[in-house]
Parts: structure tokens; C-alpha cells; sequence
């Protein structure tokens, strides 16, 4: 993630089209989402994110599940970068035209 990004401690950057980066990390919080919504997403599309820079990052990812439906994911990237994962919230009913926020 370019430091372009991170600039502003504590504020929520702009909307970004979702780089292979996010959708890695959101493929890999998949299956606690999954656990937590008892759902099984056959599409998991990250398609925009925020972020915002705190004792490492949140992000706030816009995710496509398929049939016109999204949901909403913050996860938290700790300092020591992608192995330290953990998500922090989720909004499910989402449309495609719904803005990210912080949760």
C-alpha cells in the first residue's frame, strides 16, 4: 500500500478501487466472516476500500457476494503486516452505491 495512502493519522482516506493487495486480505478474514454471517459467499469480490491509519490500519472493504448484493467489512492489519489480520466488523445488506463508513 503506497504511503500516498496512509497519510492522515486517524482519518478515513477517499474510496480506492480494491488492489490485489486488499482482496488478499480479505480472502483471508473470508472464513471468519463466513462463521460469523453462517453464510457461505460463492462470490467474494473486494471491489473499494478506505483505509485508515491507527496503531497499524484499519481497512473498510466493499465486498461483492454476488446477485446485486455487498457487504461491508472493517478489518484491522496490525504493525507486523498481513499475518496479523483480525476482523472488527461487518454490515451485511449493503448496495453497490452504499459508502463505506467507519463501523
Amino acid at each position: 500500500m503506497s504511503q500516498e495512502n496512509l497519510k492522515i493519522k486517524g482519518g478515513l482516506s477517499e474510496a480506492r478501487p480494491a488492489t490485489p493487495e486488499i482482496q488478499m486480505i480479505a480472502d483471508k478474514v473470508r472464513p471468519l466472516l463466513e462463521e460469523q454471517t453462517n453464510e457461505k459467499y460463492e462470490k467474494f469480490e473486494a471491489v473499494e476500500y478506505k483505509s485508515q491509519v491507527v496503531a497499524g490500519q484499519n481497512l473498510f472493504i466493499k465486498i461483492d457476494v454476488g446477485n446485486g448484493c455487498f457487504l461491508h467489512m472493517k478489518v484491522f492489519r496490525g504493525l507486523s503486516g498481513e499475518d496479523d489480520l483480525k476482523l472488527k466488523g461487518y454490515q451485511t445488506n449493503k448496495t453497490k452505491t452504499d459508502e463505506l463508513t467507519s463501523m
